[in-house]
């Protein structure tokens, strides 16, 4: 990533880039740190093209409140994607139901949220991006308005027809996904099954196979139970579930172990050999990942058509419009999808 300081951007003449390098940014809750994020990306120089799907009135409101000198522009595609330039603004137009205070959460907003994402992914399945980068969404208020809403991660693939989506959380060469994502705890058990297993053991290899060029991933499998279940005394999943889709994965010629408990999985020794971990559950995988890389951890969805990364983090509305939000991760997504787009 050729990066350089907010407000020292290198002014050089764009270059032309490989056919596939223009990336879609879509910048989440409008009263969260989504704008505020966006904003410092722009301030950068970067290899790809970036275009910054949302409202242009938000993005030059939020600019006068941080005290950034940056203006929005009607994105204009040419034929071939341009490196972005520090201190430009090319904006995919969105508009906002109602007016937005930094922080301050308005229901009304809830449909232009799911509208960006809407045309970010009609943009990447046309061929005109080719990723995607989210910035947070509230799920509470989609939820209060009245539209269903689970996450980024099975939105986009409803709207895109795919039929099953892996959530992959990557710091560094630390990658864990995820085999049940938002869900209650008390219902985890009952969506452990042997055909989602079977289903995500093989999106996960392949995705790794294709977007993280790995020719034969290692993937370690995790027990739901503690010890993996102890030989069925904390347990059965283990030996009823996970057990034979692992020995069924093997068979299908997949490098995959397991089930392992989750405690020896993430020790360092274990890791690696190790080239993707897959939980049972979202608090099983994600405290490891956050604590590995927390505010530099991207979230990638496999099982797409289209590469998606996004933020390791919430809308923080706290530090919306303060200037104090880091956006330490929002910078690895763009980073990491320029680099696997």
């Amino acid at each position: 990533m050729a990066a350089t300081t907010p407000g020292r951007g290198l002014r050089r003449d764009p270059q032309p880039l490989k056919r596939h390098s223009r990336l879609i940014l879509t910048t989440g809750e409008p009263a969260g740190i989504g704008p505020d994020l966006a904003l410092a990306a722009a301030l950068l120089d970067w290899p790809c093209e970036l275009v910054f799907a949302g409202d242009p009135g938000l993005f030059a409101a939020r600019a006068r409140l941080l005290g950034l000198e940056l203006e929005p522009a009607e994105w204009q595609p040419g034929p071939a994607p341009l490196a972005h330039r520090a201190g430009s603004l090319p904006v995919l137009p969105v508009a906002l139901a109602t007016g937005v205070e930094a922080g301050r959460l308005d229901v009304a907003n809830a449909g232009y949220v799911l509208k960006m994402l809407d045309v970010a992914t009609d943009g990447c399945i046309a061929g005109r991006f080719s990723a995607m980068v989210t910035a947070p969404v509230q799920k509470s208020l989609i939820n209060d308005s009245g539209l269903a809403f689970t996450g980024h991660t099975e939105y986009l693939a409803a709207r895109s027809g795919a039929p099953l989506p892996v959530m992959l959380l990557v710091a560094g060469t630390l990658r864990v996904a995820l085999a049940t994502t938002h869900l209650p705890l008390a219902d985890v058990a009952r969506h452990i099954r042997r055909d989602l297993l079977d289903a995500t053991i093989d999106v996960l290899d392949h995705g790794l196979r294709t977007t993280f060029r790995l020719p034969v991933p290692r993937i370690v499998v995790c027990g739901l139970n503690p010890h993996a279940g102890e030989g069925g005394h904390l347990g059965r999943e283990e030996i009823e579930v996970i057990g034979p889709a692992v020995a069924a994965a093997r068979k299908r010629g997949l490098e995959v172990r397991g089930p392992v408990p989750a405690d020896t999985a993430f020790t360092t020794a274990a890791l690696a050999e190790t080239d993707a971990v897959l939980a049972m559950y979202h608090d099983q995988g994600l405290p490891v990942i956050k604590h590995a890389g927390f505010g530099h951890a991207v979230n990638v969805t496999l099982g797409l058509p289209f590469l998606r990364t996004s933020v390791d983090h919430g809308t923080a509305l706290d530090l919306a419009g303060t200037g104090r939000a880091d956006p330490g991760s929002l910078f690895a997504a763009i980073d990491l999808a320029q680099k696997l787009g």
